[in-house]
């Protein structure tokens, strides 16, 4: 139940407060001081998010720019990985990284370029086209997912938090529905 701006609670720290968090001090502490209405989490929880997904973008370019690869030529390569067989319908890669069918294509096009993909039709329907995993496509996968967890690589300021910071997000993004690979 909604309360109305003229009764909403003082915001309350549930967590302990890390030291230095601005966030908490920027937000916690001015919340209410500049008239604004309800609890501050909705904000920081978008702010919260929005700020760990600029830090870990600019970590993870920098290590896909030394092989050559954007992030979507990365999330389509590991994701062919993951498959049973190394390959999967144009149109079905599209589905499980959540992109338009036309960026999945032009970043297929980059990757096949590259050597580290190929299409090949599907041996039973003659409209849709495979993208199939190269060994050269696999071993780049790989050697990206190996210097993510390395102690010093692009991920290092996350130390052992990497499996936590996964489940500490997983309730929220089952909750709002993200349920389908």
């Amino acid at each position: 139940m909604r309360t109305s701006p003229q009764s909403a609670p003082e915001p309350q720290v549930i967590a302990e407060e890390p030291a230095g968090d601005p966030l908490l001090t920027g937000v916690l502490d001015r919340w209410t001081d500049q008239g604004l209405t309800g609890e501050p989490w909705p904000f920081m929880i978008l702010a919260s998010v929005g700020r760990l997904h600029q830090y870990l973008k600019k970590a993870l370019d920098g290590e896909l720019k030394q092989r050559g690869l954007t992030r979507t030529g990365y999330f389509l390569l590991t994701t062919l990985a993951l498959t049973s067989t190394g390959r999967t319908r144009l149109s079905t890669l599209s589905r499980l990284v959540m992109m338009h069918p036309t960026s999945v294509k032009l970043t297929v096009d980059q990757l096949e370029t590259a050597g580290l993909v190929r299409r090949t039709p599907h041996p039973s329907d003659r409209r849709a086209t495979l993208v199939e995993l190269t060994d050269a496509g696999r071993a780049t996968a790989a050697a990206v997912n190996r210097a993510l967890e390395e102690p010093d690589g692009p991920f290092a300021a996350l130390g052992g938090l990497r499996r936590e910071l996964f489940e500490a997000l997983q309730p929220a993004r089952l909750a709002v529905g993200d349920t389908e690979l």
